[in-house]
Parts: structure tokens; C-alpha cells; sequence
């Protein structure tokens, strides 16, 4: 077992049952902002499968997000009042979400991806890997080019949080614009 699967085995553990050193870092976040700067990854083997690498330009942000459905405001119009609800569920995950968050705060930043490093019963914690368009060792890396030059892929759902709600992994009538197609157009 290499090294990265012993890190990701610990901290899926530690998920499970709740240990104390998992219980004190939910507390701790629960007592900081929404969108906020870390240092390094909590879960370095994850973020290194996403394409993280400790180099200048790269960062990594730790966004909360609420959980459950989204409260409707205000009277709804041309519906009948049994038929109007309270609560609805968003089309979008709530990772998609807080890769949102997270690009509107780091407005010079492009999402690269995102990942899952707890819950509390009331929030959703997700750590985002952003990349800095002005950086040069990353316009340079061939690895990260393309990703610095998508402007706004977030909101387009380029990452893989919203290609589910882009309708990547949906099949049917009304998807077929989102993906991509599957004859080949080849003319003799």
C-alpha cells in the first residue's frame, strides 16, 4: 500500500468515526468565516489527485456551505396555496456551490476542482483548489495552461462538480447541447 493510499484510508477513518482530532477541526471551522485562505491541504492525497502541487500561484480555500433545502421568500403568484411549498432543492450540488463561493471572493482566481472534507449537521465543508491567472509559473506549466485561460469555468460548469448539473451525466431529450456528440461527422 503506497503512502497516499495509507493518507486517504486515515482520513476516510477518521470520517467514519468521528474521531477527536476530526471533532476539534469541525469546531474550529465552525467558528471561521465561509471563504477562508489555508495554508496547505487537510486532505493532501485528494487534493494531489485533483492536480495540486505546492507551488507559487496555487491556492487553497476552505468554504462552508448550509445544508438541506433553500427557503422560498415572498408570495408566489398564479399558484394555488396548497400547492405552494416552502422549501426547494437546488439543481445544483452543493459543491458546485462552493466552488461559486469560492470564485467570487478570488475573483483572479480560476477553480481547478474541489473536494470533501466534512460535515456538522447544519454545513458542508469543502476545500476549493484555486489557480492566480497573473501567476508565471503557472501560464508556463503546460499542465495548468489551458485551466488559467478558461475565464469564468466555474460558472460554466468546466469542473467536475458541474458537470452534473450541466447535464454531462444525464442522457435523454433536452441534454443534447451539453454534451458533446456522439456520431462523427465525416463528409466523402
Amino acid at each position: 500500500m503506497s503512502m497516499y493510499d495509507s493518507m486517504k484510508d486515515a482520513f476516510q477513518q477518521g470520517y467514519k468515526e468521528r474521531s477527536p482530532l476530526y471533532k476539534e477541526r469541525l469546531a474550529k471551522w465552525n467558528t471561521e468565516p465561509s471563504v477562508m485562505k489555508v495554508e496547505k491541504p487537510t486532505n493532501i492525497a485528494r487534493a494531489r489527485e485533483l492536480g495540486y502541487k505546492a507551488k507559487p500561484g496555487i491556492v487553497i480555500v476552505r468554504v462552508h456551505v448550509g445544508k438541506g433545502k433553500s427557503k422560498r421568500h415572498g408570495k408566489h403568484l398564479h399558484r394555488k396555496p396548497t400547492k405552494i411549498g416552502k422549501f426547494y432543492s437546488y439543481n445544483k450540488s452543493l459543491q458546485a456551490v462552493a466552488e461559486e463561493r469560492a470564485a467570487r471572493k478570488f475573483s483572479n482566481c480560476e477553480v481547478l476542482n474541489s473536494y470533501f472534507v466534512g460535515d456538522t449537521g447544519q454545513r458542508k465543508f469543502f476545500e476549493v483548489i484555486l489557480l492566480d491567472r497573473s501567476s508565471p509559473s503557472l501560464v508556463n506549466d503546460p499542465q495548468y495552461r489551458n485551466v488559467v485561460a478558461q475565464r469564468n469555468r466555474v460558472y460554466r460548469g468546466l469542473t467536475m462538480a458541474g458537470r452534473n448539473h450541466r447535464g454531462m451525466s444525464r442522457r435523454g431529450a433536452g441534454t443534447n447541447k451539453n454534451r458533446p456528440s456522439r456520431r462523427l461527422s465525416v463528409r466523402y
